[in-house]
């Protein structure tokens, strides 16, 4: 179960393989039992610790107490197998770091931006707060009258301090080293499809650490 398992999520330390087998599978193993087997089977030797360098802590972002608190939104870029560039527009609840969206197009102007969120709120609710950093379709004159029209306040992080934003910068690394990185897609459908089916995953399957351990939508 465990070459299985670190066969098909490369990019997992032992500690999410850990949370997934004892709380999405329910296996009640023990810890140490599960690490010795998992070096034995020289599994830890897959992903090369990276060399850290010292630098300033930033200050924690402060943590939301209920959904639809704060929402945080970014852009990724990357390429289809003809060259060319696709973007995507992330989403996710800071409460219990919930993936919400990962829509891909080849251009995100503030219209399609605001359409996606007001298909978003449709279902869900609107936010008090949607964290975003200072991109042209965010600064945007549309995008503010957007927001002061729906009552969502706006909190723009400083220029040069993604860390501000790092909820969804987190989720982006995730995204692009779970799967993103992996695969060549062929067309915007092919990257729509498996988004949707890899977002399930991550909020139902998926461990995350800031929920000890537990997918976002099985935390308590």
């Amino acid at each position: 179960m465990l070459v299985d398992l670190t066969n098909d999520e490369s990019d997992w330390g032992f500690g999410l393989c850990f949370d997934y087998l004892r709380n999405v599978k329910g296996k009640k193993w023990n810890h140490k039992r599960v690490y010795r087997i998992y070096t034995e089977l020289s599994l830890n030797l897959r992903i090369k610790p990276r060399r850290r360098l010292n630098r300033h802590k930033p200050e924690p972002l402060k943590e939301p107490i209920k959904p639809n608190q704060v929402w945080s939104i970014d852009f990724m870029h990357d390429q289809l197998s003809n060259g060319r560039t696709i973007r995507l527009f992330n989403v996710i609840d800071d409460y219990k770091r919930e993936g919400l969206v990962i829509e891909p197009g080849y251009s995100f102007p503030t219209s399609r931006v605001l359409r996606s969120l007001n298909q978003l709120i449709e279902w869900r609710g609107k936010p008090l707060a949607i964290r975003c950093d200072n991109s042209p379709e965010f600064i945007s004159h549309e995008f503010v009258k957007w927001a002061n029209k729906s009552d969502i306040r706006i909190e723009y992080i400083q220029s040069g301090n993604p860390q501000q934003n790092g909820y969804v910068e987190r989720f982006n690394k995730t995204v692009r080293y779970g799967w993103l990185s992996k695969k060549l897609f062929d067309s915007l459908e092919e990257v729509s499809d498996y988004a949707a089916k890899w977002l399930w995953r991550y909020n139902y399957e998926r461990p995350h650490k800031a929920n000890n351990g537990f997918p976002p939508l099985k935390a308590a």
